[in-house]
């Protein structure tokens, strides 16, 4: 089981996410706490929520039945949780860009978003990987478009999305990308609820949102 105190920190990371209104907790809420489930976003970050529901949200994504019972190890899951438990764990995803030309991409997050290659496959390459902290980007040749005409920009339809711990995380990116001479679709701005994110256009037009917490 993870170190308690981490959790203490990740419940009262969620606190704070629902005091801020950010938008991505509330799927977390409704997907772990029964008694939001029958709720929309709005009017989860409306209801009351207090430390306590923090916990046992923590508690619930573990497979334990409440606060207490992660507390007490094991012993305290339900029947229900053991299964759970015992299914395969997903543990992580990685986004797939379609892109003309492997090395150009390569060297675009590379050099522009400060990526490192994980690998490139083939020779020429047609398919490859780059890798930030835990955020990972598939990348597959596509000599074709992929899109009609303008959709992609038009409909600001998104081929990944990475995010940040914190508000002062989300800054300090954008204005490192901006430095190195980007191409934004979107600069950093304020969403209604709170969170603050940006957009990246690479060569080959796919978007990248990339979004931390609000203030």
């Amino acid at each position: 089981m993870p170190n308690l105190e981490n959790l203490k920190k990740q419940a009262k990371q969620y606190l704070r996410w629902h005091r801020e209104r950010y938008y991505p907790v509330a799927a977390h809420i409704r997907a772990a706490l029964p008694r939001f489930q029958h709720l929309d976003d709005n009017q989860i970050l409306e209801s009351s929520f207090k430390l306590n529901d923090a916990q046992e949200l923590v508690a619930r994504q573990l497979g334990f039945e409440g606060w207490l019972a992660l507390k007490s190890g094991a012993c305290g899951m339900t029947n229900q949780s053991r299964q759970t438990a015992s299914h395969p764990v997903l543990s992580s995803v990685s986004a797939q860009l379609f892109v003309s030309d492997i090395k150009a991409s390569c060297e675009f997050f590379t050099d522009k978003l400060g990526f490192a290659l994980d690998f490139a496959y083939g020779d020429p390459p047609f398919y490859g990987q780059v890798v930030r902290d835990n955020a990972r980007l598939a990348l597959r040749l596509v000599c074709e478009p992929v899109f009609v005409g303008d959709m992609r920009q038009r409909e600001h339809l998104l081929s990944a999305s990475i995010t940040v711990n914190t508000a002062s995380e989300i800054k300090r990116l954008f204005l490192d990308f901006q430095a190195t001479g980007v191409d934004f679709h979107q600069a950093l701005k304020k969403e209604p609820w709170g969170a603050r994110n940006f957009i990246v256009r690479d060569p080959d037009e796919n978007l990248i949102l990339f979004a931390g917490p609000a203030d």
